[in-house]
């Protein structure tokens, strides 16, 4: 059974042998620490594994095995953040456990995990507390020899973690006690880090963003990596169920296939529209899940948004149990699509493109002459779709093609936000104009589609001889809201069309 901890701490080693005679300095008195009681000394006894290129450690990931101490088992440590890690423990057992390697899937794939370095560490642990005995951190010394093949070294370092809601500047404080007594902040992330360089372990492969030549090919290139990355990232989230995870997993999904459409002229799009087509299966698979979530927090809002006179008949228990069913067979699809060996195909497959991308002609030219004429096309592509739309009379039609509009508009934004680091301030503009007409045309879509959402619960309500006013009269909000929006975006437009936005790019 896995178990989850969010890890605050800082690492430290002595600067000169001497610091390491003198040992850790009392930090009593240090930030609001009052006492410092001693817990005694464990042994601990530690095999990190990982696959034989070590993909984990080139990502910052950690996975051992570990025995002695109070929290013996499995560990898998996630970074965060500088100084933040998720730990996920894992009851202990000969074999990596099924719930951990799920979370490594989109790294490890088919690639089975291995011992790597061995750490046997004798670690003496002290609690620092507060005037009122609450303990605000432990401290731990550890004498630590890392074993890997026929190499050890062997080290002493310090770690500070804090406690749960205790304030990180503790550590600010501690830190500079420490480096008065002759300690710094290790340059080593992990333990397992610095036993991979004290025993002279080959780097872990983690291809960079290729050579600054400041072409078109290298600079898409570097912006598809980016989203692959993110798609790695945040597959370990969405099987965790944290916030927002699926959306930015979607995210980067859209932003690649955008790239691969807007920059046909770097990427030849045989290559590239296969997988396209994959990702856009991927987005459409989690999407059940997330859309689920979104329209459920929009209806929720909207009947907290009403009077308690209009809300007739068990309206709040109804839509609970609508989004508990709906949520629960789209979880599951979500999961289902993540173990799937499609999946695992598409993320062998990005890999294979960045490492022999199919560059054209165009790929070697400046990226200053490409990425402008890309953009634009994109912009006169989201004007014709705009346009289009708001010709039309009010109705389904028009709704249809507001919701191309929106489509359109997210290809323009990603463009334009995709080229910023070659071209600066005008796509970063530009991007944020059309952000804007985005943001209209999303709320338009999901008024349109809590719509259709509102009329399936009060058919149910009404089969089930409750009253569908509520229902409806949400509805007619927002069908109102919609016209808004479509109101709204004339003006809105009218100033992303302006040809001040566009000129410095050439348009």
């Amino acid at each position: 059974m896995a178990d989850t901890k969010r890890e605050i701490e800082r690492k430290f080693e002595f600067t000169k042998a001497k610091a390491t005679r003198r040992g850790v300095p009392d930090l009593t008195g240090t930030a609001a620490i009052a006492a410092v009681l001693d817990q005694g000394t464990v042994d601990l006894d530690a095999v990190y594994y990982d696959t034989p290129d070590q993909r984990l450690a080139a990502d910052g990931l950690t996975l051992r095995r570990r025995t002695g101490g109070k929290d013996a088992g499995w560990h898998l440590k996630l970074p965060v953040s500088p100084g933040v890690r998720d730990e996920i423990q894992a009851d202990l057992s000969d074999t990596v456990p099924r719930s951990l390697t799920a979370l490594l899937r989109s790294r490890i794939r088919d690639t089975g995990l291995q011992p790597q370095v061995r750490l046997l560490s004798s670690r003496r642990i002290s609690h620092l507390l507060d005037a009122d005995g609450a303990l605000l951190a432990e401290l731990s010394t550890d004498t630590v020899r890392a074993e890997r093949e026929e190499a050890t070294a062997g080290w002493t370092e310090v770690e500070v973690e804090l406690a749960d809601g205790v304030d990180p500047e503790l550590l600010d404080a501690v830190e500079k006690t420490f480096r008065k007594a002759g300690l710094r902040v290790s340059d080593a992330p992990s333990k397992l880090a610095r036993a991979l360089a004290e025993t002279d372990a080959e780097p872990p492969a983690r291809p960079g963003p290729g050579p600054a030549d400041g072409t078109a090919g290298t600079h898409v290139l570097s912006y598809l990596r980016e989203q692959r990355d993110a798609v790695i990232a945040q597959d370990p989230a969405v099987r965790r169920n944290l916030p927002d995870s699926v959306h930015q997993l979607r995210v980067a999904t859209r932003r690649m296939r955008s790239a691969f459409k807007t920059y046909r002229r770097v990427l030849d799009r045989d290559v590239t529209d296969p997988i396209g087509e994959e990702l856009r299966w991927l987005a459409g698979e989690l999407g059940v899940d997330r859309d689920q979530e979104v329209l459920m927090e929009r209806l929720q809002t909207r009947l907290a948004e009403i009077p308690g006179t209009l809300a007739l008949g068990p309206v709040r228990r109804r839509l609970k149990v609508w989004n508990a069913t709906r949520r629960s067979s789209s979880r599951r699809r979500a999961l289902a699509v993540l173990d799937s060996k499609r999946y695992l195909t598409l993320l062998d497959s990005l890999d294979a493109l960045l490492a022999g991308p199919p560059l054209l002609e165009a790929a070697a030219d400046p990226a200053e002459d490409v990425l402008p004429k890309a953009v634009l096309h994109d912009y006169e592509r989201l004007a014709g779709r705009v346009e289009g739309a708001l010709a039309l009379e009010p109705g389904e039609e028009r709704d249809l093609a507001m919701h191309d509009a929106r489509k359109a508009a997210k290809r323009a934004r990603y463009a334009a936000e995709a080229a910023v680091p070659a071209l600066g301030k005008p796509a970063k503009r530009l991007g944020k104009a059309v952000k804007a007409v985005q943001t209209l045309l999303g709320d338009h879509q999901d008024s349109v589609v809590a719509r259709e959402a509102l009329r399936g619960l009060a058919i149910q309500a009404h089969g089930a001889d409750e009253s569908a006013f509520t229902w409806g009269v949400l509805y007619a909000r927002e069908e109102a809201l919609a016209e808004r929006r479509e109101r709204e975006l004339v003006d809105v437009w009218a100033k992303t069309s302006a040809p001040g936005l566009r000129a410095p790019l050439g348009g």
